[in-house]
């Protein structure tokens, strides 16, 4: 898009947002003053685009114009710097965030650490999901050897459910679903069996490689407007865990600085 000439005050012309919204100068400020016809779900849709709206605004804007706003057009994958910032700062805990869809897209080192190293995987590979049902198992071990790893396909099956509602159009999801349909007995049971109750897991035991048992409570921050989720593993103080994740810590930090 050329620039134009400066305004006084930030934020996009009329014309930039008729343009990325693909419609009219004229029927975009007849809109903004009230005058022109409802406009159609496609249209704020573009209009939603154009102003980089979130959900919520999203929905907001479809309130205002009385229409439904439809199914979400994608599920979110960019993590907010704030999530980041408080994932890489969690003294002593293993963090991470995934998507709608169980792709793991954020995660510290403590993380990396006790699961595995995310780095090295590919975004495909990085699914969650796809490892439970589809994964290899290293050494016997399913999803690093979980103690709840049948609660967890569970808990997977029943947020692609939720994921697969929300998102129809999104062709990851879509495709994720079909993929894990076709290659797993397990989860084409799960998900016939269309069971929605939620099922918290808030304690878990990991068989680590390197350090043996390893046991964790689990805690989980939804964040509402990306609909991901904040996976925080922690260990009772003075246990034998405890002493395990603080040295699976200061390995992490020695590979770091090596």
């Amino acid at each position: 898009m050329s620039a134009g000439p400066r305004r006084r005050t930030p934020g996009l012309r009329r014309e930039e947002v008729a343009l990325l919204a693909f419609i009219s100068t004229e029927y975009y400020t007849r809109l903004e003053q009230a005058r022109g016809p409802r406009p159609s779900r496609e249209v704020l849709a573009g209009l939603a685009r154009a102003l980089r709206l979130s959900d919520a605004e999203r929905e907001h804007l479809h309130l205002l114009a009385d229409a439904s706003p439809g199914p979400a057009p994608g599920h979110s994958r960019e993590v907010r710097q704030g999530i980041l910032d408080l994932v890489h700062r969690l003294p002593g805990s293993a963090a991470f965030v995934t998507s709608a869809t169980l792709e793991v897209l954020a995660w510290n080192e403590l993380a990396a650490a006790l699961m595995e190293d995310f780095s090295t995987l590919s975004r495909r590979d990085r699914n969650l999901a796809r490892r439970a049902f589809l994964g290899p198992r290293a050494g016997g071990r399913r999803l690093y050897g979980v103690s709840d790893v049948d609660a967890f396909a569970r808990h997977a099956a029943r947020r692609l459910r939720t994921a697969a509602a929300r998102y129809p159009e999104d062709p990851e999801v879509t495709g994720l679903v079909r993929e894990l349909r076709s290659g797993s007995e397990e989860f084409a049971r799960l998900w016939d069996s269309h069971d929605v109750a939620a099922e918290p897991t808030l304690r878990k035991t990991f068989q680590h490689p390197l350090v043996g048992p390893v046991t964790v409570n689990c805690d989980a921050l939804a964040l509402a407007d990306r609909d991901q989720q904040v996976v925080i593993y922690t260990a009772v103080p003075g246990t034998p865990s405890e002493q395990a994740l603080r040295l699976l810590s200061e390995r992490a930090s020695d590979a770091v600085r090596s």
